[in-house]
């Protein structure tokens, strides 16, 4: 099946979409012999699409944008930092790449695997698997990540900052993946999760 069939089959395309496709050719398969065709008739179909999903927008980057502005905004509410979505994907950033950093490389593509594409890009950000998982085992040395991403800052609370995050994570990210993560995680560090 080649790909414009499949996504036809799928209902990925809208009726708008399809006035400047072309109308499918399927010759009789009746008349193949050895290998070869015959001429034969041609039959012209129309291919009906159901629009089996709703589609806010038509442009891949238009949605995980929208995701992305969703999670920083959930985070801005949480932490009370209205109007400064900055200082939310500095928060996000920091506590995904903590995070992901003491993960198994399978769990911390797991975790990746349910994030939206853009917050994706940044979660994989300058990820090496040399020395992973980190083996911090301490709260403290966890929010020590936290801490020097804010440094300059001394109103952000890093354990305040981490809890929000995992909140917006568990808000976000399947309740199965969520549990796997925590469980990975050292006793002392699942205290920051809800």
């Amino acid at each position: 099946m080649g790909a414009a069939a499949l996504a036809f089959s799928l209902g990925v395309f809208t009726a708008l979409e399809l006035q400047n496709t072309p109308i499918v050719e399927i010759r009789d398969p009746s008349r193949f012999k050895g290998g070869t065709m015959k001429t034969g008739p041609v039959r012209r179909h129309h291919i009906a699409v159901r629009n089996s999903r709703r589609r806010t927008s038509s442009n891949p980057f238009d949605t995980t944008i929208h995701k992305t502005h969703v999670w920083l905004n959930d985070l801005m509410a949480d932490l009370d930092w209205q109007e400064r979505p900055h200082k939310a994907y500095l928060a996000l950033r920091t506590v995904l790449h903590a995070l992901r950093d003491r993960l198994t490389v399978e769990e911390a593509v797991q975790l990746g695997a349910q994030l939206p594409m853009l917050i994706r890009g940044f979660y994989y950000e300058g990820w090496t698997l040399r020395g992973k998982p980190h083996k911090e085992r301490h709260k403290k040395d966890f929010l020590d990540h936290i801490r020097k991403a804010f440094k300059s800052d001394v109103t952000a609370d890093p354990q305040q900052v981490c809890r929000a995050v995992v909140r917006v994570l568990v808000r976000h990210t399947s309740k199965g993946e969520i549990e796997d993560v925590k469980h990975i995680m050292p006793k002392e560090l699942q205290e920051l999760w809800p």
